[in-house]
């Protein structure tokens, strides 16, 4: 493998990116649950035991273990009735992960984005379209430089904020691309720290709005999909037909750990593995093989691809 010429992205190999290793800090304590059970059972014993002989003495036996027995059967049935059963979803039970799979550092991606077959209603209000932002009619008949200049003005006044102006082609081969691999990871450099690995999920909410989301692999994999992304960028392309342009506009969440510029890197790096760039090579081996969770897949062979877009 060829050598790291970039500090920040060779930190990683050697330990910088701790969410990668295998090595877990445990802070809670361990007890012997079997103990524990014993000891809160004693307990008990001991703060009923003069009511409990008072009672095996009114019902004429010796002692409290005879008093026990005695009510045995009926101790079973109440603890029986105490107990809190588990709800359980009628589901079939997940397959056993295949060896290939089983050794990967990467939790398993979200399912597989449902791409719209027909026209979702532009009143949904869970989706952001093109209309809220601009005028599309009157902005259809301006020239290619105009609609661009207007496009970044329109974003100027947001700090957080992220646009570009794709050309139409150039989009079709990210989408394409999306299409079969809609999950990935990327690394970000991180000045003195290594580099820190992102996942990168791509959605199709509306025929006419493609989203990608970026969130960190350490916070993914500790919550799952309940996780929170810190970008988000949207392609707008209800002007690609006759303007032969997409409209890419995007957000990043303040205090989410990854500024503006950095954000920037990783649509950078999305462009380049999902482009034409990324066909017949070794990025598009790298998507093939985390699409299918090949334990082959390494981090290496990810930051040197990295490294190649610098």
């Amino acid at each position: 493998m060829a050598s790291f010429r970039n500090p920040s992205l060779r930190n990683i190999i050697s330990g910088a990116a701790p969410y990668l290793r295998t090595t877990q800090r445990r802070w809670a304590q361990v007890h012997d649950v079997r103990f524990l059970a014993t000891q809160q059972s004693d307990r008990v014993l001991d703060k009923y035991k003069e009511k409990l002989a008072q009672k095996a003495r009114q019902e004429g036996l010796q002692d409290i273990n005879e008093l026990k027995e005695v009510y045995k059967d009926k101790i079973q049935h109440l603890k029986k009735k105490a107990t809190i059963p588990i709800p359980t979803v009628d589901a079939p039970p997940t397959p056993p992960p295949s060896p290939a799979s089983s050794s990967s550092p990467f939790p398993p991606p979200p399912p597989a984005p449902q791409v719209p077959t027909q026209k979702a209603p532009s009143s949904n209000p869970g989706i952001k379209t093109l209309s809220s932002y601009i005028d599309i009619e009157k902005t259809r008949a301006l020239p290619e430089k105009e609609l661009e200049a207007i496009w970044r003005l329109r974003h100027a006044h947001d700090a957080q904020s992220l646009c570009a102006v794709i050309p139409f082609p150039v989009y079709k081969t990210l989408e394409a691309t999306a299409k079969k691999f809609p999950h990935f990871v990327l690394p970000l450099p991180k000045e003195g720290h290594g580099a820190e690995i992102h996942l990168l999920q791509w959605t199709f909410p509306a025929e006419n709005t493609v989203t990608v989301l970026f969130t960190h692999l350490a916070e993914y994999k500790l919550r799952g999909e309940f996780s929170q992304p810190h970008t988000t960028i949207t392609h707008h392309l209800e002007l690609a037909e006759d303007k032969q342009v997409v409209l890419l506009q995007g957000q990043v969440v303040e205090g989410r750990g990854v500024s503006v510029d950095e954000a920037k890197w990783l649509v950078m790096c999305l462009q380049k593995f999902y482009g034409v760039s990324g066909e017949k090579s070794e990025r598009r081996r790298l998507l093939e093989m985390f699409g299918k969770g090949d334990a082959a897949f390494k981090v290496e062979d990810l930051l040197e691809e990295a490294e190649k877009i610098i």
